[in-house]
């Protein structure tokens, strides 16, 4: 549960610390917790205000030919499975 806090610190110190989150790409209050977390040697939970890269879940893949998950998921689904079972029971499956 997180508690609202105040504090007072210098305003030159204030507007490099906001400099220096606006770089990280997060907010005021994620940078000061992070760097009292970190003092105290706790590893907090990474929550950024930045979404993530769309690379991330596209193009996991650079080998073979395109696919349409869309419309081929009941065949490729068929097919994992398959292979699954095939390595199951001992037999070799297709590469």
């Amino acid at each position: 549960m997180r508690i609202r806090t105040q504090i007072t610190i210098d305003r030159d110190l204030l507007r490099r610390a906001q400099a220096k989150a606006d770089s990280l790409g997060i907010t005021f209050s994620e940078y000061v917790r992070g760097l009292v977390a970190r003092d105290l040697g706790i590893r907090e939970r990474k929550t950024t205000s930045k979404k993530p890269d769309i690379s991330v879940v596209f193009d996991l893949c650079k080998s073979g030919p395109p696919t349409d998950i869309a419309r081929d998921k009941d065949k490729m689904i068929g097919e994992a499975v398959w292979q699954n079972y095939l390595r199951k029971v001992g037999r070799k499956p297709r590469s």
